[in-house]
């Protein structure tokens, strides 16, 4: 084995936890991959030898390199950004999640937490992921954030704070769960709008990703329930999966991949729905697994 086979090998080795790391900073799946491989570019223009601890070094390199696409996104660099998509979902069959995805959906990412993390300026994300996270110590956090140790700590804190105040808890049990959804689901497709409302917390918000800038967000159990009963009458197929490892489902319309729905079930009740129906977005991702449809998207 020559060199070069030798560091592939050992990047290869780091694959995992360098995408869970971008996915968590970017919240896109292709976009995490790019990032990956810009890393190996930079890895590659770099003297191996000189590397004392790879994974750390490749870390780093991959949170510089996600922070600097996050800031391309943002109109001012340090201001948090508009939610105006949702993160990319990872699907995984209703009663397993895929050996690939368990490190992308470690530490419960959820999509909720993925998208209260699209909230934080980027240098807040990447103080809270790498640390709180991934472990990195504030003062490697601070060189890439050009800070002191003591500023990327309060980045960190001041993200953890917010993410406390706004990700909703789930419920522990995910069969508990599933029972929530599946009741929501009958419900819809019976055109149950009481059944709807009553595993509906009054206070639920459903966001609805449909490309293109637009996120469409609702408020309230029973109006949540009327678009519910309106969508159930366009005759979508529906399929349970876990979506970043929680109930949800994936919906499917003559054939074509219409929308993936992730929820957070909170005391028995729907607290948030999220859904994308990006027909873009949709098309790139993987949903063979899912137990009734055999096929991706643009299989």
């Amino acid at each position: 084995m020559n060199e070069r086979e030798w560091l592939a090998q050992r990047f290869e080795e780091h694959r995992p936890r360098l995408r869970a790391v971008a996915y968590r900073m970017l919240g896109s799946t292709s976009e995490a991959d790019d990032a990956i491989q810009e890393a190996w570019i930079r890895l590659n223009r770099s003297d191996a030898d000189d590397i004392e601890n790879l994974e750390a070094w490749l870390v780093t390199v991959v949170g510089r390199v996600a922070l600097n696409m996050l800031r391309s996104r943002a109109t001012r660099a340090e201001e948090p950004l508009d939610l105006a998509r949702l993160p990319d979902p990872v699907i995984d069959r209703a009663d397993a999640i895929d050996p690939e995805h368990e490190a992308l959906l470690a530490d419960s990412v959820g999509l909720a937490l993925l998208v209260v993390l699209e909230t934080l300026t980027p240098a807040e994300r990447l103080a809270y992921v790498l640390h709180d996270t991934f472990s990195v110590p504030f003062d490697d956090i601070g060189a890439i954030l050009d800070r002191t140790s003591d500023a990327a700590r309060q980045l960190a804190s001041r993200a953890r704070r917010r993410i406390r105040g706004a990700k909703p808890i789930p419920d522990a049990s995910p069969a508990a769960q599933q029972e929530v959804v599946d009741a929501f689901l009958a419900a819809a497709r019976h055109g149950d709008f009481e059944g709807l409302v009553a595993v509906l917390d009054p206070d639920v918000v459903e966001r609805v990703d449909l490309g293109a800038g637009a996120l469409i967000e609702v408020r309230g159990g029973e109006e949540v329930a009327r678009r519910a009963q309106s969508v159930a009458q366009l005759g979508i197929d529906v399929w349970s999966a876990l979506v970043n490892g929680v109930p949800g489902w994936v919906s499917g319309l003559d054939g074509e991949v219409v929308a993936i729905a992730a929820l957070t079930v909170q005391n028995g009740r729907i607290k948030t729905m999220d859904i994308l129906a990006d027909r873009e977005r949709l098309s790139a991702i993987d949903v063979s697994a899912v137990s009734g449809t055999g096929r991706t998207q643009n299989g």
